[in-house]
């Protein structure tokens, strides 16, 4: 059950906050938007201006060290520290920050950041590209040394590895047998993502990585790596789903490798002024904000949650995490998969209880009793939609935990910008994310004062433009008293 401090007033999630209140809570009607439009029909303009979400060129530096390819702009964290009148003396917080996007952003703005990430392929990706005190001319000899000896030992094995190496024929005669990974890692990764040739010089370089180990370079070196691996050593590809593309036989590991860490060095002389604005980054769990950030610190929020679909992100970065070594073992990946929101039915699990949450919430459970029927009424009762509603609510929970958790960290004046997205991956049943999750925050106490179209996208199913728009929010301070679940 959830238990409401006695001072509050009032249950900390109210039975009845649906869109019709949070007009009457002062939203103007033109952030709010109208939904979807149907297939045919031009797509909504953006209220933002914002509507690609592609990395811009003069926003690469750092940035492209290593992102996920469903990363939401630099730009778009731009937009929001101008918006809400943010200084250098302001302190910005990302719960979900991913690859570090927001926080690379403020970093180069000059103004401190923090944020929360539990995979451990986006934190460490996200405490590298954070780290700019190293120096750039290091970095690059001690890569070239490196890239030397990997090769001289590539070559003793028959292996060659120039960048004239043709994508998908072989272009090596190894003398011995080929490194692979144990049993249980090879088991994580999907199914040929990465061939063995390429695999074995993967594994080759990253050991003389570790041998030669350089405590000032290593971490950016490593994250090189995980970049190469996607971009041109795998057999990976987006779409935006992970999968597997044309497969490559063989791949320049080295050379390919290299050019990644010469890039992180070229960013390093543009941004090394910087290295000194506070930036950090927490691998933890969201929904335990409120256990790592100091209270009353945080003056804006500007982050992208997952949304209520079945994309299991874990297999976004699932190659790298293997190969790097963050996830060995099934239990491994479980371990990650219970520390996230609930988002996918791949990560429900039977003790999880953030339903609770919601459970008073009529607009919720209106919702999950939709998606429930929806497999009846279709013939489909097996598998993975029998868990479509509970996820649901489980996602709409989880997000209600982080909100609740979150206050404490607070200042009075606070705003806040979750980047969400309509979805109707569940059986074509269209959850209203940033509708929901508004009424959601209205029940904790804070104020909604918009939702700002970002961009549109076709859904795939049904041809229908789904939203996707930044939940703008304001916490005025507990003045009716603290409450928590």
């Amino acid at each position: 059950m959830i238990e409401v401090a006695a001072e509050s007033g009032y249950t900390w999630l109210r039975p009845a906050d649906s869109p019709t209140q949070i007009r009457q809570a002062g939203v103007p009607e033109a952030e709010l938007g109208d939904g979807s439009s149907k297939a045919g029909e031009p797509c909504p303009s953006s209220s933002l201006g914002l509507q690609h979400n592609k990395l811009r060129p003069e926003d690469r530096a750092v940035h492209d060290w290593y992102r996920f390819v469903l990363s939401f702009p630099p730009h778009l964290v731009r937009h929001y520290i101008e918006k809400f009148g943010l200084s250098r003396t302001s302190h910005v917080l990302d719960p979900f920050c991913g690859t570090g996007t927001t926080l690379v952003e403020c970093k180069k703005l000059g103004t401190s950041s923090e944020g929360l990430e539990p995979n451990p392929v986006a934190f460490f990706a996200t405490q590298t590209k954070l780290n700019w005190a190293v120096s750039p001319d290091g970095l690059l000899a001690h890569a070239r040394h490196i890239a030397r000896v990997a090769l001289e030992q590539l070559k003793a094995e028959g292996f060659s590895d120039g960048a004239d190496l043709p994508l998908f024929s072989r272009g090596s005669n190894p003398s011995g047998p080929l490194r692979s990974l144990p049993a249980d890692a090879l088991r994580l990764l999907l199914k040929v993502s990465i061939s063995p040739v390429p695999l074995h010089k993967t594994l080759v370089l990253l050991e003389t990585i570790h041998t030669h180990w350089d405590e000032q370079c290593g971490s950016h070196e490593r994250l090189a790596l995980a970049k190469a691996l996607v971009n041109g050593i795998s057999n990976l590809c987006f779409g935006p789903e992970v999968g597997v593309g044309p497969l490559r036989s063989d791949a320049p590991v080295v050379d390919l490798w290299l050019e990644a860490v010469r890039s992180v060095a070229e960013d390093l002389h543009q941004v090394r002024k910087l290295a000194h604005v506070p930036a950090v980054v927490h691998q933890a769990d969201a929904r335990e904000v409120g256990r790592v950030l100091r209270p009353g610190s945080v003056d804006a929020v500007i982050t992208s949650p997952p949304y209520p679909n079945e994309k299991d992100y874990t297999r976004t970065t699932r190659l790298e995490a293997v190969i790097l070594g963050f996830l060995r073992t099934k239990a491994d990946l479980q371990a990650l998969k219970r520390r996230l929101i609930r988002s996918n039915t791949r990560c429900v699990y039977k003790d999880d209880d953030d339903e609770q949450l919601v459970a008073q919430n009529p607009d919720i459970q209106q919702l999950a009793e939709e998606i429930e029927a929806r497999p009846v009424a279709m013939g489909k009762t097996s598998g993975f939609e029998r868990l479509y509603a509970r996820v649901t609510k489980l996602y709409f929970g989880g997000m209600a935990r982080h909100l609740a958790a979150l206050r404490t960290a607070l200042r009075p004046g606070a705003r806040l910008a979750y980047l969400v997205g309509d979805q109707a991956s569940y059986l074509r049943v269209m959850i209203r994310t940033g509708w929901l999750l508004a009424g959601i925050a209205l029940s904790l106490g804070y104020e909604v004062t918009g939702l700002e179209l970002f961009r549109t996208r076709r859904a795939t199913a049904t041809g229908q433009h789904l939203r996707e728009e930044a939940l703008l929010l304001r916490w005025p301070g507990p003045s009716r008293g603290l409450y928590t679940p």
